[in-house]
């Protein structure tokens, strides 16, 4: 998805979550603008292959759209695959 599909995902989520309600989202992320593994960096690319506006998201750029919307996140945990899942709590 591109990344104002994500952006639309976020507020989606802000709007319907009570506070206190978390939004969880599981898959490969960038941290500090890096890829975890280079498996995801393979991936990365053919996803912007198919489409130049799909790619691996940086973590900080999900919890800075998500801190606009009054979405903190309250956790990442590895999971297999070089994935993760991360969470965020509505305010």
């Amino acid at each position: 998805m591109s990344f104002g599909e994500v952006e639309r995902m976020f507020a989606l989520a802000a709007r319907l979550l009570p506070a206190g309600g978390i939004f969880c989202l599981y898959g490969p992320f960038k941290v500090g603008g890096e890829f975890t593994s280079s498996s995801n960096a393979r991936f990365d690319a053919s996803l912007k292959a198919q489409d130049p506006a799909m790619g691996i998201r940086d973590i900080e750029s999900l919890d800075s759209t998500g801190d606009g919307l009054g979405l903190v996140r309250r956790a990442m945990r590895p999971m297999p695959a070089n994935n993760f899942i991360a969470t965020w709590l509505r305010r």
